[in-house]
């Protein structure tokens, strides 16, 4: 999100825009062009044309112009051909004088003042020619609507022709003048209006002040809270479970063959020399087909951990459901 941050004697502004795409237009013009001289006025030359354009700031702006030119009176001096057609593509800076001026405060005014100068090519598709022009004119731009999304703008501008006779010049002799009316219409913007938004900041300074002094006052009010650390005595050898001193039952959760951190201290009773025969079931719940599955992977559990402990596993088997020894793993030590 980008700020553009405005300063005037009485406020500061922060003007907010966040997409690439945001504050741009698109519009048509037409009008008619003379010859800037002025020795003849009439006929003169019709234009019509697109526009496109984008605001980076409520000051500053580009804008891209194609213009058809229909006949070319004094674009050549006396080699001109009044039948021609021509067009002028241009890429203009904006100006908004208004703005620059008098300050930005949130949508356009109904009445702004704009400078419009730039350069661009020119081509006749009579002669044929291909020229390097410019453009300088005012924009007299006037926006309709409550969100002013619509504008209509009267130009007065002048097309230079530069290079007609060779170098680069600015010569009123290939030079038009001409007078051109606009319709714009500005797109949506992703901030909800069609134009740049902005935000006061010294009220919201002035907000978040208040509310730190509520906060402030709150922290006085509050009783202090004094946490005192208990210290519990934890246990950390657990209960082995043996049949006899060569027998270790493994307890597992309902179905479950993970082995559990008492699963664990039971199995590493158990010596790294010895050979042992691995016996698991399950409970009575479920069916035969799935009990016999998980007895299964969790004799395999409890083999891999013995396993890994350098123990030697004789065998290891599921035998399903059983009542007597339910849902656990029965480690028989054979040799020590």
């Amino acid at each position: 999100m980008l700020f553009v941050t405005v300063i005037t004697m009485y406020a500061q502004t922060a003007v907010e825009t966040s997409k690439w795409y945001d504050n741009t237009y698109i519009g048509i013009t037409g009008g008619v062009t003379t010859p800037l001289d002025f020795k003849s006025v009439f006929p003169v030359n019709p234009t019509v044309g697109l526009k496109l354009g984008k605001e980076f700031t409520p000051v500053v702006g580009l804008e891209v112009e194609g213009l058809m030119i229909f006949n070319n009176r004094n674009w050549f001096g006396p080699f001109d051909s009044p039948d021609g057609t021509n067009i002028n593509l241009n890429l203009s800076g904006i100006v908004n004088l208004s703005n620059a001026l008098f300050g930005y405060k949130g949508l356009p005014r109904v009445f702004e003042i704009k400078t419009n100068t730039g350069i661009g090519w020119f081509h006749n598709f009579n002669v044929p020619t291909n020229d390097l022009s410019a453009k300088t004119g005012v924009d007299f731009q006037f926006n309709m609507g409550k969100a002013r999304a619509h504008s209509i703008v009267v130009s007065p501008y002048v097309l230079w022709n530069l290079t007609a006779r060779g170098p680069v010049q600015f010569n009123k002799n290939y030079a038009q003048f001409g007078l051109a009316a606009s319709y714009l219409y500005h797109f949506k913007t992703s901030n909800g209006t069609h134009h740049f938004k902005t935000y006061d900041i010294r009220a919201l300074n002035e907000k978040i002040n208040i509310l730190q002094a509520r906060l402030d006052e709150c922290h006085k009010r509050e009783p202090k809270v004094v946490v005192k650390e208990v210290v519990k005595e934890v246990v950390t050898e657990k209960p082995v479970v043996t049949v006899n001193e060569d027998k270790w039952v493994v307890p597992f959760a309902n179905n479950s063959y993970a082995l559990t951190p008492e699963s664990n201290y039971i199995l590493n009773q158990v010596g790294q020399d010895a050979v042992v025969d691995i016996v698991a079931t399950a409970s009575e719940t479920g069916t035969d087909e799935y009990n016999q599955k998980l007895s299964e992977k969790r004799a395999k559990a409890v083999a891999d951990y013995l396993t890994n402990r350098g123990v030697k596993v004789n065998s290891a088997v599921g035998k399903g459901k059983n009542r007597e020894t339910g849902r656990t793993a029965v480690v028989t030590v054979t040799k020590k």
